[in-house]
């Protein structure tokens, strides 16, 4: 390795500690090396080794030479939200093993900060665009191809690029079986005691609608019609929501399937203006997963969407892109209650920890 002030890690040291040819490791570290069919683990080898050993490319150099500056951007609604600040890390750790610098902006379900937001990054000369939950992603998707800029959508589907999201309906579907599976059989559900609240007409809230009330239609025994709450996705809604249904029954319907982790959060603040005993008996359902709620005191149902294998399947599409605008469909995971459950957030080790057994 090198040594000496100021001697830098080179592609040469790299490899000589790799095992790995020159053009293999420079394959890695420009993000091509899926093309060039580099097996993925030792892909993940030779960018551990370069942030071990502190490698910096000369990215204007590598601009000049290839026509790519090693930005790459992600467009999000919002950052304070488990599934989307799962993306942003997701995307922050895959984009830094290809050696690329993640900028991550947020765009409050805007479309026109979401095309403004396109165009400023797109000014950074970044090399490709993820659109994440965006209100309007096919207006991105114009701004994008006006630029030549690579692009793919996340969380919710356009028409006119590749999408990759949840299996909205699928997991809807999961959740409601679920909500009902848990009511014994001397004490069954109703179908006027489940409640769908929150989300909007979007694409995820219409197929989560449609699972929820298949599966109300198949249980109860007739078509299913009403029993949903769309209050949009806001804490505040969601807390005045709730207090309407309690107080037009004396009670919270038995089981509530929440449509969002923001409309959970309302939940929380309903929940604080009322007794504990008010809620035994009660079965809550979260389309998202808020790691705390899974230990209250009651039943709490949550569906994890898969950001990692979303984001990862978003840079495969980037390397090798559909012939045509396809949707990718990643199935979630059903989270019981009583369930914690890793993320990304894992894989960091932060410096100044130390986990040796008893270290002070």
């Amino acid at each position: 390795m090198p040594s000496g002030p100021g001697k830098k890690t080179t592609i040469y040291d790299l490899s000589r500690l790799s095992g790995a040819s020159p053009s293999t490791v420079s394959a890695v570290l420009n993000g091509t090396w899926r093309q060039r069919r580099i097996k993925e683990a030792t892909a993940e080898f030779i960018a551990k080794l370069a942030e071990e050993h502190q490698y910096s490319a000369n990215r204007q150099a590598r601009g000049l030479r290839n026509s790519l500056s090693g930005l790459i951007g992600l467009l999000l609604p919002i950052y304070d939200f488990h599934h989307f600040s799962s993306i942003a890390q997701a995307f922050e750790l895959r984009a830094r093993r290809r050696g690329l610098c993640p900028i991550v902006v947020s765009t409050h379900r805007d479309p026109a900060e979401e095309r403004a937001s396109a165009e400023h990054l797109i000014s950074y000369s970044i090399d490709a665009l993820f659109v994440c939950g965006a209100a309007d992603p096919d207006g991105v998707h114009a701004v994008c191809k006006a630029a030549g800029v690579r692009h793919i959508n996340l969380d919710l589907p356009g028409t006119l690029a590749p999408s990759v999201v949840s299996d909205n309906y699928g997991g809807a579907r999961v959740l409601t079986e679920a909500l009902i599976d848990v009511f014994p059989a001397d004490a069954p559900l109703s179908a006027d005691e489940l409640l769908l609240l929150g989300g909007r007409e979007d694409e995820a809230t219409r197929a989560r609608i449609r699972g929820f009330h298949d599966v109300r239609t198949a249980r109860f025994g007739a078509a299913s019609t009403g029993g949903v709450d769309l209050i949009g996705y806001s804490a505040r809604h969601a807390k005045l929501a709730f207090e309407r249904h309690y107080q037009a029954r004396g009670r919270l319907p038995r089981a509530v399937f929440i449509n969002s982790a923001i409309n959970f959060e309302g939940f929380l603040r309903f929940l604080t203006d009322h007794r504990s005993d008010d809620f035994s008996g009660q079965v809550i359902g979260c389309f998202d997963y808020v790691p705390f709620a899974s230990f209250l005191t009651f039943p709490v149902i949550m569906i994890r969407q898969d950001a990692e294998r979303m984001v990862a399947m978003a840079f495969d599409l980037l390397d090798e892109p559909p012939a045509a605008p396809q949707v990718f469909v990643i199935p979630p995971l059903l989270v019981p209650p009583r369930t914690a459950l890793t993320g990304p957030l894992d894989e960091l080790d932060f410096p100044g920890d130390d986990l040796r057994e008893g270290a002070l």
